[in-house]
């Protein structure tokens, strides 16, 4: 429900009223729903408002992240929970100077944040990234596939030691009586 509010137009302080004013209660528990946090709407702000590309090159991820205005040291870039890439950074408001006023301000302050979830074959040690511009580049080197596992042949014996390279499901006697092998399993032959 609150997410269509939001799309609507409402902002979290006029979506929390309207909770308050419906008393809106969750039927499983019986209690009000929780509300989301400050920080949890602050970041997804932020990684709405960070603009980023991803390419897939034959051995290597490639992130571009827009960053402008921040120096390289204002960035960072971690792993979470083991396949989820981090970029963040903030870019501050310039403090205002004494007889100076701004007519207009469009350029974006705050929090930049992007999160992307690595695939399966992203090698995490093989992380770089580079700051250049107002763009961030990390690069996550793939891992090599899997070698093909190759079908194992197993021998077929008859009693007597012969190989025999008959398919599963056949039958085969031998002369004089021997024996019959059924499915791969020896059988006695009775012969009159």
């Amino acid at each position: 429900m609150d997410f269509a509010l939001r799309d609507m137009g409402f902002d979290p302080s006029m979506i929390g009223a309207l909770h308050d004013m419906f008393d809106f209660m969750d039927e499983t528990t019986e209690q009000k729903p929780q509300h989301p946090s400050r920080t949890y709407i602050r970041d997804t702000k932020a990684m709405k408002a960070t603009p980023a590309d991803v390419i897939e090159y034959p051995n290597v991820y490639q992130f571009l992240v827009d960053m402008p205005g921040l120096k390289p040291d204002q960035v960072k870039v971690h792993l979470e929970d083991e396949n989820v890439l981090v970029v963040s950074g903030e870019r501050k408001r310039e403090k205002e100077k004494e007889g100076i006023k701004y007519l207009k301000m469009e350029r974006r302050f705050g929090k930049l944040l992007k999160k992307f979830v690595l695939p399966e074959n992203a090698n995490t040690d093989g992380i770089s990234a580079a700051f250049q511009d107002g763009v961030l580049v990390v690069k996550v080197e793939k891992r090599p596939p899997p070698e093909p596992k190759k079908p194992k042949v197993i021998e077929v014996k008859l009693g007597g030691g012969e190989s025999s390279t008959t398919g599963g499901g056949g039958v085969e006697a031998t002369e004089g009586g021997g024996q019959q092998v059924q499915d791969g399993v020896p059988s006695e032959v009775k012969t009159d």
